[in-house]
């Protein structure tokens, strides 16, 4: 059974179509790249997964629940949004909150874990990425990479059955480009389910089960990334 699936996605956006009848069926512990170029509707297919940006009409289906996106209700969305972790392009951390807490609210305030757990599975995340050294530091004393970093930890934390990367280096400096492809490269191998809208061609190419090309609101190929 497919971990995410789409049937019928359409969304239009001031009367014209961003999306025109897209299916996607992603298996478990599948990464799936999504290329294209800009406007072809790659973000607003992946924040429809979770209801960022609801489509008009069409189902989605992530881990066995599926939810209709003309009749749903906002529990539905929310059991269907506990099912997904997401990486946003400008990295989305609290500023007035420290590495730490930034992970560690989700876990508490979402998911009721003790503080103590919620620590210990911070720093667990922190430590994968390098970052362990930097618990108490707030989002304006990281560079770029590493509050990106962050924000796959904060994904991760919450135990996701899926994360959605949206363009997560598309926001950084060359140069750091290379430390957060080497988290997401990390996070592959764990086994989780990964969609990602991206333009990094090298990493779709190393680390991608399958790729798909949208184009024109809807996906004119897809196939291994060779």
């Amino acid at each position: 059974m497919a971990m995410v699936e789409l049937k019928n996605i359409r969304k239009k956006l001031g009367g014209v179509d961003i999306l025109n009848g897209v299916d996607l069926s992603v298996e478990e512990g599948e990464v799936v790249v999504i290329l294209g170029p800009s406007g072809s509707g790659k973000t607003t297919l992946l924040r429809t997964i979770n209801f960022l940006a609801p489509a008009d009409q069409g189902t989605i289906t992530i881990d066995g629940l599926t939810v209709d996106s003309q009749k749903h209700h906002h529990k539905e969305t929310l059991a269907l949004r506990r099912k997904t972790g997401m990486v946003f392009q400008n990295y989305n951390l609290f500023r007035n909150k420290t590495v730490l807490q930034n992970i560690t609210e989700g876990l508490t305030t979402v998911r009721k874990i003790p503080h103590e757990q919620a620590v210990e599975t911070a720093m667990a995340l922190l430590k994968k990425v390098n970052l362990e050294n930097r618990a108490s530091a707030y989002p304006a004393q990281l560079s770029g990479g590493q509050q990106q970093r962050v924000g796959i930890c904060r994904a991760l934390a919450l135990n996701p059955k899926v994360i959605l990367f949206d363009e997560p280096t598309s926001a950084l400096d060359p140069e750091l480009v290379g430390e957060v492809l080497g988290a997401m490269r990390a996070v592959a191998k764990s086994g989780i389910t990964m969609i990602v809208v991206t333009h990094e061609i090298s990493f779709a190419r190393d680390v991608a089960d399958r790729v798909l090309y949208m184009e024109g609101d809807v996906i004119v190929m897809k196939g291994r990334p060779k």
